[in-house]
């Protein structure tokens, strides 16, 4: 056997566990994730990319030809991502099957079969039933990404009424290529394709458990099904296995109120106890990074499952059965008991029985529909990333990364009542026609024990009221407020900002002193590179002299270099909370010599406060923390400095000097200032 195909197929069995193994032994050896691809003939290759090359053309050429036909034009992702999967894999050595060379050819015929169509001006495969695979461009750096959808043959183009949608997360598949997701996509429906569902198979942006930029993949593939299918926002649910159990876990607790349901399977539900259980490894966290994890643990976010019905899996004997069980303890702490349902003696897998008792449970949860307008709502947070749940929205926090609560009930039409914790500024919000308040007076709104008169409900069923507390004392306010301040989007950290539209800028500036100017420039190629293999798409780029109005509008600017080298950073240098010169860097109190240290940090951008300015970073877990999804989380808080005598790592951009996160105003913490 050829010894890279042997190789492959142990990483293949490697990956059906959900798991590396080699994350049991902690090593600076890390393996590259994709991993190399096997050899293919130049004879193959050659006619692989000839095929590619035809459909980029043809791609062009429609470009230009259906610009004065919008929705077709739209539809152009749907034959890009065929084009991107073949191509991909044969400019990045990711081909890892010997049916792979075939596979491509068959799927450059679907590209040019589509492109034909579109060039007639029809789109078929938008009104058939079955398996069919679909792409959307990403707001974030302009990638075309792919999804798989199972539409039932209760489905039609004039479809009268909404149609139920599940969302399946995938599990771990390091070789989890958009080639093999497309074609997967076209051959299976999955675990579970219910009657009369549209099921939603996320691509997820590879194989990150769907975080970052995967959990934004969501959205924007569900933005893009709502365009062209009728779909029961009360009729929603969440599921996956394995990976996808972790991220289902993640979506369930986080964005709660949005679904009917949510069935995560096996799985890792946090970070340290996963490790510690699963990979036999010990994490040493810094305080940084013990605040960090409340980005993500689902366990921090469990009482936010009052909000939304929940039937968990495990395998009698699957080690990640760990998940749903810390699961289970944070819901007792909250008061509430965990359905799960165990299939006896199985291991990393459904069981029969246990898979149609999880399909009856979460079927008749989901028959009955999401309640969007309950009367009583628990809700808690640690960053206002996540800062919405039904009717409860939380507009800013004490303290960011403390824990804070909300509990709201309409205890008769006419009467709210409030409690909180951490929190200084609320919003409670009530689409039109589902208000259940008296709408003939304002209602009285009891925050923390202080009564308010709250404005009415109005006459389309609909109701909004501000509040902010000042001191100890909640008030009613009327306005948003435009006092720098961190609110949702704009609270941080560093890996917050590659979560929305964003451009790396480069520098063309000779660099303040050689050593930072080398790693600035290792540490902008690593991270282009690593958004590519990591999150599938080209980060856009740019240099410091080509930034426009628009991209100052539209995206958070990664800005990579010195005050000598960029010129945006020599322009913005004396709004940033950060002095830089050739002598020193200083963070209030703190100075740090230029010649060997460099600045990363999130900030507001001073030309434009409603979107950020990063220093020298990219997404902040590295090549060491590929092994194991539950250590892709945020490694870097709001700001840091590094030291460049410690050369660059696996896990680490250098030695970490100092770190730490902007207050609430986005200043530095009155400790550190000078």
């Amino acid at each position: 056997m050829n010894f890279r195909l042997f190789i492959a197929a142990i990483l293949v069995f490697v990956n059906v566990l959900g798991v590396s193994a080699q994350t049991n032994k902690p090593s600076e050896e890390v393996r590259k994730i994709p991993p190399a691809g096997i050899f293919i003939s130049a004879v193959d290759r050659a006619e692989l990319e000839r095929g590619a090359v035809g459909l980029k053309n043809e791609i062009d050429s429609l470009r230009v030809a259906l610009k004065s036909k919008p929705n077709l034009l739209e539809r152009l992702a749907d034959v890009e991502v065929y084009h991107k999967a073949v191509h991909w894999a044969l400019a990045y050595d990711e081909f890892y099957k010997s049916n792979e060379v075939a596979i491509a050819r068959g799927l450059l015929n679907n590209g040019r079969e589509r492109a034909a169509n579109l060039r007639e001006g029809k789109a078929p495969w938008m009104g058939t039933n079955g398996l069919v695979v679909r792409g959307y461009r990403s707001k974030i750096d302009g990638s075309v990404q792919p999804y798989g959808l199972v539409i039932p043959e209760s489905w039609r183009p004039d479809s009268p009424h909404p149609f139920r949608l599940d969302f399946w997360f995938h599990g771990r598949g390091e070789m989890l290529t958009e080639l093999d997701f497309v074609n997967g996509r076209q051959k299976s429906a999955g675990e579970f394709a219910p009657p009369n569902t549209i099921v939603l198979h996320l691509y997820g942006r590879y194989c990150n458990a769907n975080k970052f930029a995967g959990e934004i993949d969501l959205f924007e593939a569900l933005a893009d099904v709502r365009k062209n299918y009728l779909i029961d926002d009360n009729r929603i649910s969440v599921r996956g296995f394995s990976m996808g159990g972790a991220a289902c876990w993640q979506f369930a607790t986080h964005y709660a109120g949005l679904w009917a349901a949510a069935a995560p399977g096996a799985g890792f539900a946090e970070t340290f106890d996963f490790v510690k259980t699963f990979h036999k490894e010990t994490l040493v966290p810094t305080w940084y990074d013990k605040k960090l994890w409340h980005l993500y643990d689902a366990t921090d976010y469990a009482r936010n499952l009052f909000n939304c019905p929940t039937v968990a899996y495990s395998g009698e004997i699957d080690p990640q059965k760990q998940a749903a069980d810390i699961m289970a303890k944070a819901l007792a702490a909250e008061g509430m008991e965990l359905t799960h349902i165990i299939g006896p003696q199985t291991q990393h897998k459904y069981e029969p029985n246990a898979k149609e008792e999880i399909s009856r449970r979460i079927d008749a949860i989901v028959a009955r529909g999401r309640n969007p307008v309950p009367s009583k709502v628990r809700f808690t947070t640690w960053t206002l990333r996540y800062n919405e749940m039904l009717w409860v929205k939380v507009d800013a926090l004490k303290e960011h990364w403390e824990r804070a609560d909300v509990e709201a009930e309409m205890v008769s039409p006419r009467e709210i009542r409030v409690a909180t914790k951490n929190v200084s500024a609320l919003t409670l919000s009530m689409p039109p026609g589902l208000c259940p308040l008296d709408n003939s007076q304002k209602p009285k709104v009891v925050i923390d024990g202080r009564e308010l008169a709250a404005p009415a409900a109005g006459s389309d069923r609909s109701w909004t009221a501000h509040f902010k507390k000042t001191g100890k004392k909640w008030e009613v306010r009327a306005n948003e407020e435009t006092a720098l301040h961190k609110r949702h989007g704009l609270q941080g950290p560093i890996d917050d900002a590659f979560m929305d539209s964003f451009v790396m800028v480069r520098p063309t500036g000779k660099p303040l002193n050689e050593k930072v100017g080398s790693w600035v420039e290792a540490e902008m190629s690593r991270a282009t590179n690593q958004w590519r293999s990591q999150f599938r798409g080209e980060a856009p780029v740019k240099s410091d002299l080509e930034i426009s109005e628009s991209d100052l509008a539209a995206s958070n600017l990664i800005l990579w270099g010195d005050p000598q080298s960029n010129r945006l950073l020599a322009k913005i240098l004396s709004r940033l909370p950060i002095a830089w010169d050739s002598k020193k860097i200083s963070f209030g109190k703190q100075a740090f010599a230029s010649a060997h240290h460099a600045p990363v940090l999130v900030f507001p951008n001073p030309l434009n406060p409603k979107r950020y300015v990063v220093l020298n970073s990219g997404f902040t877990f590295r090549e060491y923390d590929y092994l194991s999804n539950a250590r892709q989380v945020p490694k870097l808080p709001d700001y840091a400095v590094f030291d460049l005598d410690t050369p660059a790592s696996a896990k680490a951009p250098g030695a970490v000097a100092a770190a730490g996160f902007f207050d609430e105003q986005w200043e530095i913490p009155a400790l550190l200032k000078k």
